[in-house]
């Protein structure tokens, strides 16, 4: 917790949620890899538009980030590290790409929420993630779908 706004949100937090008192203080996150797409996605998460999110299993695995797990608190930042809000974590799934459903895409609210949208960014997502290891997307990589829902 580097950013006092990070800090100051999850005192708030506490404050209002005492049976959290004694759990460590959560991770801290931006969704995307720029800062346009960084503050853009934070203000969805914050304004609850955004309910999910999908990683790469592959780039967790070369980043050696663990999975998401249910009920875990993140602080979801802008591409600044100042907090905009918290999530708790809901669903965790994982599945090939290409059984991401029209479902799961407008759940991800970005863009027009459709699965077409949802394809083409995350694609482009991942091939930029992927290159950084010598790999690149293919339609049978394991997404891990995280469904989550804003707390605070």
């Amino acid at each position: 917790m580097e950013n006092t706004s990070v800090k100051t949100m999850w005192g708030d937090f506490l404050e209002a949620h005492l049976e959290h008192a004694f759990e460590s203080a959560p991770k801290t996150t931006y969704f995307g890899d720029n800062e346009k797409d960084a503050n853009e996605l934070a203000i969805l998460v914050k304004n609850g538009v955004k309910k999910a999110t999908s990683h790469s299993l592959l780039g967790l695995q070369q980043q050696n980030e663990p999975l998401p797990k249910i009920g875990e608190l993140t602080v979801v930042t802008n591409w600044e590290g100042e907090a905009q809000c918290i999530i708790r974590t809901t669903k965790v799934t994982l599945k090939p790409y290409f059984l991401i459903n029209a479902s799961y895409a407008e759940k991800e609210g970005e863009g027009d929420k459709s699965l077409t949208y949802w394809k083409k960014v995350h694609w482009d997502y991942y091939t930029r993630e992927l290159a950084k290891f010598n790999r690149a997307p293919t339609d049978s990589m394991i997404v891990v779908c995280e469904e989550f829902d804003k707390v605070f």
